[in-house]
């Protein structure tokens, strides 16, 4: 049980001394590379790799089940480290992963008397002294936190506007057991940096310190109340969406108080019909507000389950729902800087026109793809993909047969593992984040079909981004002007040279030769003009039609001009 002696929070329940816990770590990590390097590198030197093959699948299987076991035996970063392999597809095979995805972050709750210790530690004043009241039993309880509801004192009630208020509070000696963890994930990352096996397929040391990046930051409670301000100015005129306010009052780094959000959890489909929401209904506008995060604002909450999403219902009559999606806990957040989101826009374009090779071309401009890895394989698996399962809504899906699903993963995730990229930390969570979204969609709406909202979202940014194609094509006009008016004078200079060389021009059908040359060039460079002018004349026509006019106009002018120096002689 935990408690605080001399004002030093000893281990959550479970965690044990932490040298053992240490040394558990180490243990288990040792026996099962060992295990791995047995079957995977020695069996087959000895003539027994189909042995290595026929009990792969199991081994991997059993693997994964026992750190299911550990994780929940141990909590404190070990399930964070379940739920981080469980979205390596590009590392790790579907034997693991798919045991990993159920893995919750859901630990017996530290009693009351801990944290409230803690809490007036880092309050410097007794709870009864900051709070009116403070509920003992938590309202949630995580592997780094737990969750309990208060009441703010009526003066701070009146500074901040807030009443209700729910306090997290970390579990006691939480930092210790992350240090620990991450001590021992190291360890384990320096171990497998020299097994080529793992070595030529990820940068294992640096995915640990991806995630001890990540696990630092949601342990850091000034972070989360940041985030929660950033996101909440992000939406702060979208009538979509609600943020908690923050008690920066009472707020620090292992407590965090936030105004008290609660509502209808948004897969909660009785609780919503018996207050009038339409589950169905819900389900776009979460779609498309998590679209706005990914792609329009770069700045996205990376962990939108259930559990952290409400339906608030509203009396405002002028909003388009009669509700609005509550989020909290922005502990795990997401950035995309402006290259990749841009690489994420023309990624969902492709995705939404079903284009196969787009889509491939769009992973390698966002940074994933190496440039020297052959992506034919991928084109072809991506081009089958969307001719066969694109378009198709979550009821859809379940009507297909199930060995045809099995196989095809089978074969998309062996061409996925053999390609050389490593998928960037915000990248997996920009897919955790769909992945949830597309979840808590289908929870809502069995029929709902994510295509749906794609298709109309990518239109959206397709004519968004016409802005850009237009400038892109000038861009090109200018160029070739730019050659058109240079390369007369470079045929000139050539000729001169020559001219002033030993070579003598006497030879008349090498003058042919270049004056034909010198007409070729010209007209190349009319037909570059009269198509780059009529492009851009089309694209701009749509939003102002006299310019849009005038420069298909022009147009014609390099087109004669091409013609008349083609007749010429």
């Amino acid at each position: 049980m935990a408690s605080v002696r001399g004002g030093r929070a000893d281990p959550v329940p479970g965690a044990g001394n932490t040298r053992a816990r240490y040394r558990r770590i180490l243990r288990f990590a040792a026996w099962h590379l060992t295990v791995t390097w047995w079957f995977e590198l020695v069996l087959p030197r000895l003539g027994l790799a189909r042995v290595a093959n026929r009990t792969r699948a199991k081994r991997m299987r059993r693997f994964a089940q026992r750190f299911h076991a550990l994780a929940v035996d141990l909590g404190g970063l070990m399930i964070k480290v379940g739920q981080f392999m469980s979205s390596r597809l590009d590392v790790l095979p579907p034997e693991i992963t798919a045991e990993l995805e159920g893995l919750q972050d859901e630990v017996p709750p530290v009693p009351f008397p801990a944290i409230r210790a803690l809490a007036e530690a880092e309050l410097a004043a007794p709870l009864n002294k900051v709070f009116a009241w403070v509920e003992e039993t938590p309202i949630a309880a995580a592997s780094l936190g737990q969750v309990h509801r208060a009441q703010l004192l009526p003066a701070n009630a009146a500074d901040t506007g807030l009443h209700q208020v729910v306090v997290k509070v970390q579990r006691p000696g939480i930092a210790e057991i992350v240090d620990v963890d991450l001590a021992a994930l190291r360890k384990v990352g320096g171990w497998l940096s020299h097994i080529r096996l793992v070595s030529n397929r990820a940068n294992a040391p640096a995915l640990v310190e991806e995630f001890a990046q990540t696990s630092l930051e949601e342990i850091d409670y000034l972070n989360e109340a940041a985030n929660a301000e950033r996101f909440g100015a992000d939406f702060e005129n979208d009538n979509r969406v609600a943020v908690p306010g923050v008690v920066w009052e009472r707020t620090t780094r292992r407590v965090l108080t936030l105004e008290d959000v609660t509502a209808i959890k948004i897969t909660d489909t009785k609780a919503l019909l018996a207050v009038g929401i339409e589950p169905a209904q819900v389900a776009p506008v979460f779609a498309s507000v998590m679209f706005d995060q990914l792609f329009t604002n770069g700045f996205f909450h990376a962990d939108p389950h259930p559990g952290n999403i409400f339906v608030t219902p509203v009396t405002d009559t002028s909003a388009e729902h009669p509700w609005r999606l509550t989020f909290v806990d922005f502990g795990m957040m997401g950035e995309v800087p402006p290259s990749t989101r841009s690489g994420l826009r023309k990624l969902l374009i492709a995705a939404a026109s079903r284009n196969g090779k787009g889509l491939v071309a769009a992973i390698s401009d966002v940074g994933v793809l190496v440039p020297s890895a052959d992506t034919a394989e991928l084109e072809r698996a991506m081009t089958q993909l969307f001719s066969r399962f694109g378009g198709m809504g979550f009821a859809e899906l379940r009507e297909v047969d199930p060995r045809e699903f099995r196989d095809f993963a089978v074969e998309f995730g062996d061409v996925v593992r053999s390609l050389p990229f490593q998928l960037p930390e915000n990248f997996l969570l920009v897919i955790r984040a769909m992945a949830l979204t597309s979840g808590v969609c289908s929870s809502l709406d069995a029929r709902f079909n994510l295509w749906d909202s794609v298709e109309p979202y990518a239109a959206r940014l397709l004519r968004e981004e016409r802005g850009n194609i237009v400038q892109d094509v000038a861009q090109e006009a200018l160029d070739v002007v730019g050659l058109a008016l240079r390369l007369p004078k470079r045929l000139d200079g050539l000729i001169s040279t020559i001219e002033d060389g030993q070579l003598q021009m006497a030879n008349p059908r090498l003058e042919r030769q270049l004056a034909r040359l010198q007409r070729t060039a010209q007209r190349g460079i009319g037909a570059l003009l009269f198509g780059a002018l009529l492009i851009a004349g089309s694209l701009v026509r749509a939003d102002d039609s006299a310019l849009g006019n005038m420069l298909m106009l022009l147009s014609v002018v390099p087109l004669l001009h091409g013609l008349w120096v083609g007749r010429r002689r």
